[in-house]
Formats: structure tokens, C-alpha cells, sequence
């Protein structure tokens, strides 16, 4: 049978969506780039065709990693505005719900951490987050103080995800989770378990 040869960008979005999952399980630095070749079942020499770096390849995948929650934020933002809802309200909700997507939620949390070692990380999401504080401003009209307000129930999200905290019954935890419901509609989402995996040989 003939087969469809893929396009070299239909070959980068292969590459992007192995990277974003291997990535998710162990970080940027513990990910050899030919362990995400083999998952995009290329070879080693093209992936380094399509990517010349891994830095390059790490950025692709964080830019699309943030692009998604854009995307997400965006979508509630107009679905809310054309029913005469509160926008911010909105773009909380499905961020929230967004988390329940773990690749999503581990690559930003590997991407945080890694703006502190790598420059290139660090332009990556600085770029998104100019585009997010941009976005949120325009479509709610909020003010700069709701705005960080906004921006600091996510990253608070990002850590009642993280550690499940809605799974534990205690104080302290329900200290942290009693407070986000209002503006991001609760951050319901948890992370699922990481399966572990045998540790790559190449």
C-alpha cells in the first residue's frame, strides 16, 4: 500500500507532541533528545534536521504548552462576553479545567522552574505571559490590581494541582483551597500520578 509522506511541519508537530509528553514525565534536562526522536519515530540526525538545538526544540514545546492555554483563556473569555457573562470568571473556570490535562500542567511547572537556568525558557515564558496579562486586560477590563490577583489564584492553582491538595482533609490544606472559588470558578483539577517508567539507556 502507498503510504502519505509527511511534511517536514507535520514532522515538527510530531517531534513537538513527544517532546511535550516525555518532557512532562522528566523535565527538560532528563529528556534526551533521542529518546523524543524515538517517540516520534524519526531518526535521531533528523530530528537535529528540523531542531538544530535542544533548546529549540524545549522552547517549541513550551510555546505550545502556553499557546493552548491562550487558546483556552480566549475561547471562555468570547463565550462569556457573547452571553453576558464575566469574562474573568470565565478564563479562570477553564484554566482550571485545563489542569486536568497533566502533560499541561507538568510542562508549565517544568518550564517555571527551568526560567530560572535557561535563558531561553525564561524569553519563552515571559512571551507568554505578556500575552496572557495582555490578553486578561483587554477582554475583562480589569484593573491592575485584579489582574494580579487573577494571575496569583492560577499560580496557586498550578500548586493545589500539583499536590492534590483537594485529596487531603486538613487544615492547612483546606487553608490553601478556600479561597479560590470566587474568581476562578475552584481549582477542582488534580494531577494524575506519574507512571514511572524505566529509566532511558540511550
Amino acid at each position: 500500500m502507498p503510504t502519505t509522506r509527511m511534511s517536514a511541519e507535520e514532522r515538527r508537530e510530531t517531534i513537538i507532541d513527544a517532546a511535550m509528553e516525555l518532557i512532562a514525565q522528566r523535565g527538560f534536562d532528563a529528556t534526551p533528545t533521542l529518546a523524543i526522536a524515538k517517540g516520534a519515530g524519526i531518526s535521531h540526525a533528523y530530528l537535529f534536521r528540523l531542531f538544530p538545538s535542544k533548546d529549540d526544540l524545549v522552547v517549541a514545546v513550551v510555546q505550545r504548552c502556553n499557546a493552548r492555554v491562550a487558546h483556552v483563556m480566549q475561547r471562555a473569555a468570547s463565550e462569556a462576553t457573547a452571553a453576558d457573562g464575566p469574562p474573568l470568571e470565565a478564563m479562570g473556570k477553564a484554566y482550571t479545567e485545563l489542569l486536568e490535562d497533566r502533560d499541561v500542567l507538568l510542562v508549565q511547572l517544568h518550564a517555571h522552574a527551568a526560567s530560572a537556568t535557561m535563558p531561553a525558557v525564561r524569553e519563552a515564558m515571559r512571551a507568554s505571559f505578556a500575552e496572557l496579562t495582555d490578553l486578561t486586560q483587554r477582554v475583562s477590563g480589569a484593573d491592575s490590581d485584579e489582574i494580579r490577583g487573577f494571575f496569583a489564584q492560577g499560580m496557586l492553582c498550578n500548586v493545589i494541582a500539583a499536590l492534590d491538595l483537594y485529596g487531603l482533609d486538613t487544615d492547612w490544606a483546606r487553608v490553601l483551597t478556600g479561597g479560590v472559588d470566587a474568581q476562578l470558578g475552584g481549582c477542582t483539577a488534580t494531577a494524575a500520578t506519574p507512571t514511572p517508567d524505566a529509566a532511558d539507556t540511550d
